[in-house]
């Protein structure tokens, strides 16, 4: 359903800390250009988490437009309320997303059968594909895997973002939900060894920024050309470092205000990244051949 490189897509802001409507569109053009198979609008790197309802429907709703039906839009709607991730998804669906990407919910920590009644009620709510977000080091909560192979039984869940670095999880989560079950890594670094665990694809954070690259590794596992895609990942190796030296999306926001593709300006409690992270990004940049 869903493979390859895809993007976890950054929200541009104006320099007074609004949505830059210009530069977000001018983005999602480049990012299809470019070779992006897939764009996720208002996850963890889009800062959802400090946009409002309504910048978040615009969000989504001029991802859908700028996409054109050129390749799918899997819309953020998570939350750590369940009516409000329903609210989200919904909307979601009507603005013309391709699917859901729901994380498990923050701060509230859940037990398990928590987690499966609140992803079975938005699915039971809105029908559209869902793909859970499962990220232990930002939720909290890590999702096991015989919950997950019990939500995989409902006909709109369709996959999950396995953002646990765990390379073993994709080999379980196969056995368990079946291999038509969508696995997308949501960490750069494991995207080749994820592939070869089972996995589909990969949400990444540094497409951002290298988009043409992450296809081009992409292209070449599938292409069944293993050297050529750990070649690949060598280079952008220096790369993803950098963008998780300090936390996301700062990095990757100043590394594509060096692309002159949005401004660094993330807001609070998101603060400027330090001067040390902004040489190490450079630095990571120049080495890949993504600025001069």
């Amino acid at each position: 359903m869903f493979s390859g490189s895809l993007v976890a897509l950054i929200t541009p802001m104006a320099p007074d800390g609004s949505l830059d409507v210009k530069a977000f569109t001018d983005f999602v053009q480049w990012q299809i250009e470019e070779g992006t198979q897939g764009l996720i609008p208002v996850g963890t790197t889009g800062e959802s988490p400090t946009l409002s309802h309504s910048e978040h429907h615009q969000v989504v709703e001029h991802c859908v437009a700028a996409a054109k039906g050129r390749v799918p839009v899997i819309a953020g709607t998570g939350s750590n309320s369940t009516a409000e991730a329903i609210a989200l998804t919904r909307h979601a669906k009507d603005a013309g997303a391709d699917a859901a990407l729901i994380v498990t919910p923050y701060y509230n920590k859940p037990t398990q059968e928590g987690l499966y009644r609140h992803f079975t009620a938005i699915a039971d709510a809105v029908e559209m594909p869902i793909i859970i977000y499962n990220i232990p080091p930002r939720s909290v909560i890590d999702m096991t895997v015989e919950t997950m192979a019990r939500l995989a039984q409902h006909p709109n869940i369709v996959g999950v973002k396995d953002a646990t670095a765990n390379l073993i999880r994709p080999i379980h989560t196969r056995l368990a939900c079946g291999p038509e079950f969508c696995q997308l890594s949501g960490e750069d670094h494991t995207a080749v060894a994820f592939l070869a665990a089972g996995g589909h694809g990969c949400i990444s954070v540094t497409a951002n920024i290298a988009p043409r690259l992450c296809r081009e590794m992409h292209d070449a596992w599938a292409d069944g050309r293993v050297k050529d895609a750990i070649a690949t990942q060598d280079r952008l190796t220096p790369v993803h470092d950098a963008m998780f030296c300090e936390t996301s999306p700062g990095p990757v926001k100043y590394a594509a205000s060096l692309l002159g593709k949005s401004t660094e300006l993330c807001r609070l409690p998101m603060a400027p990244v330090a001067e040390t992270t902004k040489a190490r990004v450079r630095v990571a940049m120049q080495g890949a051949g993504l600025l001069n």
